[in-house]
């Protein structure tokens, strides 16, 4: 090792920078971080790695980078480069860039000064304190101490390790998933009802299957993180998640709808029959799949569930740092914009760019786009092409010289959902050389449109951004940034904050808004997100079979194999913390309805100097606040839940003689706080009746339907009665 360290000492950096654009430190730890690409040696590679804010993103190696921008600023510069733009605050970038681009840092004329980004280090310890959840672990002024142990957890997502003992109880001897469905693993037998895919129940099973199988993201381990924040034991490490003794329910799903939803149902059927209540976290989210304002078929399908009582958490997204919407307002004009895409060289998979435009029901509009150079001088430009006459898909070209830009249009006049016009337009330009253009033009009416960035694959869904480039052109914004299923009306969706905590001085750092969380509302202005939870490096599980690269903050061994976890960062992270609060709140009160738990979070949610006020309506940035998991499980006490079908959940307990004229007895095993019993009328009104030896007197009752509820060893339980 010592010699590792004199090696460091004597690097010569090929390229050298200006004290005015960076300090002496950056100019030496650059000098460091360009040797990444050379080392052959892995030990001296990973060390670099580790200490420097490196992360392969698509098989590219990039920097994090802090810059300070000039008057000149430029966003295409970035592009140009391979260059990433992250967030734009005043005029401080957050930059990733591509080991092989340091060089030409110096000679960006939009930057003045810029450093590497300081590593930060909040962990999945902290981010429990963050949302309370810890007074709840302990029972802190509560009937009980909860942990969601009633309850199943399904986690529709990529990348599950079966064997990982994140996901055992806490002893390690029993696994706490109930059944697995791969629906890529073809060999069977599939879950009952279903006729694809390949259905686990058991610990045998799923120890024998292990994983599940490789797919459009290979051997992932997303799904292994986000169900270790859910509810994982913490396997002995600080990485316990918020329900760590909540089941589990893991779905691989074929990234569409229809298999979703299939995946829905199926953890519904296993919840019923084991009489348990079900949360479904979704960590993942498409602008192009839904309508965007909770009517599509997918959003129809999430209401219909939560009807059912199944309670569904969505990430809101992560592009709250990039201007990817445009909204204008027409009255009989024109407007261009310039289409950013992504580099072509940071991902094999990069195809080029969707455009998902959306207008006002009853009002058409037109749409096309156009080739530019570096002077903007118009090459070539499609003809306008109208939502209401555009009724064939188009799939065709565009020849400047010997170079081909490819595209291809969908139109529809009016949306059967929701009867608005709609167009994707998709876009790919290998030509650097070459600016796009999107040109829109209506009579009247709102339009909206998104720039995101499409894969081979299908599954891309980062914004790029529309910016402002030439006289007349319009830029983008961060608005309306909340996809689906996040965007259906019984969705809790959720935004992303760093987690507040004591630094070694005793003071509280933290806990601002991550820059990427997306911004709401939705496209029929609802408030979206719903609430706050900790996104920024949190650490989890990582699947033991993964070939995606990860940097470990800690290991443990089991059964003779090495599991790790690590850190990272999204709204893909916040969902699950709220996913485990509402096992927590559902493990309290089974009786509650997806309508009451989400209401329960949003009047809980706390604020600070960070969320500043929040409005009546909620916030387009934080929903109602950041989620407080101690004061939502104390109201969910509290509150009379109005789900019918709850009493099959619970250990039964007997009220007699139903119906009655006098004296009612219960008849239950448990011990009951007399003192903790209540009744209330069929409008919700509570009546005062004393209860003596598991008696009640209802004499003096007017006859009509009524509700008894107590709490037995921090459980909520009720039943109707009828007094005649």
């Amino acid at each position: 090792m010592n010699y590792f360290y004199a090696f460091l000492t004597v690097l010569v950096c090929s390229f050298s920078f200006s004290q005015k654009k960076c300090s002496n430190i950056t100019k030496i730890d650059l000098q460091q971080v360009e040797k990444i690409t050379q080392l052959k040696d892995e030990v001296q590679k990973a060390f670099l790695m580790q200490k420097f804010p490196v992360n392969k993103l698509n098989n590219v190696l990039y920097l994090s980078v802090l810059a300070k921008s000039g008057a000149n600023f430029q966003q295409e510069e970035f592009i140009n480069n391979g260059i990433i733009i992250g967030s734009k605050i005043n005029q401080i970038l957050s930059l990733k860039v591509p080991l092989s681009a340091l060089s030409k840092l110096e000679n960006l004329e939009s930057i003045t000064y810029f450093e590497i980004a300081g590593k930060i280090s909040p962990s999945m310890d902290k981010a429990i304190k963050d949302i309370r959840a810890d007074s709840v672990h302990m029972g802190f002024d509560l009937p009980e101490a909860y942990t969601g142990k009633d309850v199943y957890i399904g986690i529709t997502d990529w990348g599950f390790d079966y064997t990982h003992p994140n996901f055992y109880d806490t002893s390690l001897t029993q696994t706490r998933i109930v059944a697995a469905w791969d629906q890529y693993k073809q060999s069977g037998p599939s879950p009952a009802g279903f006729t694809y895919g390949t259905e686990f129940s058991g610990q045998s099973e799923l120890l024998a299957a292990q994983s599940d199988t490789a797919n459009i993201y290979s051997y992932n381990y997303h799904g292994s993180h986000v169900a270790g924040i859910c509810g994982g034991s913490g396997a002995g490490t600080v990485y316990r998640g918020v329900a760590f003794e909540a089941n589990y329910l893991f779905a691989t799903f074929l990234v569409d709808a229809a298999s979703v939803i299939d995946a829905y149902e199926w953890m519904y059927q296993k919840a019923q029959a084991a009489g348990k209540r079900l949360v479904i976290n979704q960590s993942w989210g498409l602008h192009w799949i839904g309508n965007l304002d909770g009517t599509s078929l997918l959003s129809q399908a999430i209401d219909s569930y939560s009807d059912l009582g199944v309670v569904f958490v969505s990430s809101g997204g992560n592009n709250g740092d990039v201007n990817f919407h445009l909204k204008k307002t027409f009255v009989d004009e024109e407007i261009r914009s310039r289409v950013l895409f992504y580099s072509y060289g940071a991902n094999p998979n990069m195809w080029g760019q969707s455009l998902s435009l959306w207008g006002e029901a009853g009002k058409n509009f037109d749409v096309g786009f156009q080739v530019l150079n570096t002077t903007n001088t118009i090459l070539a430009e499609t003809p306008y092409y109208n939502t209401n006459t555009q009724a064939n898909y188009l799939d065709s070209t565009l020849r400047i010289a010997d170079d081909t830009v490819f595209f291809n249009l969908s139109c529809e006049a009016a949306n059967p959902q929701n009867n608005r016009p709609h167009v994707r337009l998709r876009i790919k330009n290998t030509h650097v050389q070459y600016k796009i253009f999107m040109k829109v033009r209506a009579l009247d009416g709102t339009v909206h449109a998104w720039n995101v960035t499409e894969l081979t694959n299908d599954v891309g869904n980062w914004g790029m951004g529309f910016a402002i480039s030439g006289a007349g052109t319009l830029g983008g914004n961060r608005e309306y940034g909340i996809s689906d299923p996040a965007s259906a009306n019984s969705t809790i969706a959720v935004a992303a904050h760093a987690s507040e905590y004591e630094n070694t001085q005793g003071n509280l750092i933290g806990g601002e808004i991550a820059s990427f969380s997306s911004f709401g509302p939705t496209l029929d202005e609802r408030t979206k997100p719903d609430i706050s939870a900790p996104g920024v490096s949190v650490g989890s599980s990582v699947s033991s079979f993964t070939d995606a690269s990860y940097s470990s903050v800690g290991s443990v061994s089991f059964n003779g194999r090495t599991y790790h976890f690590t850190k990272i960062s999204g709204t893909s992270m916040a969902g699950p913390m709220v996913t485990g609060v509402v096992a927590l709140i559902l493990d309290a009160n089974p009786y509650l309805t997806p309508a009451q738990v989400k209401e329960i979070i949003q009047i809980t949610a706390r604020t600070d100097d960070n969320t500043g006020i929040i409005p009546a309506i909620g916030s387009y940035q934080w929903g109602f606040g950041k989620i407080n998991a101690y004061q939502a499980i104390k109201l969910a006490l509290a509150t009379l839940g109005t789900l019918e079908t709850a009493e099959s959940q619970l250990e039964k307990f007997i009220l007699y003689p139903n119906p009655t004229t006098d004296l009612m007895k219960l008849d239950f095993e448990g011990e009951i706080s007399e003192n903790l019993v209540s009744i209330y009328d069929n409008l919700g009104k509570e009546v005062n009746l004393a209860v003596t030896n598991k008696q009640i007197s209802i004499s003096d009752l007017p006859a009509g339907s009524y509700i008894l509820k107590f709490i037995s060893k921090g459980k909520v339980y009720q039943q109707k009665f009828i007094k005649e």
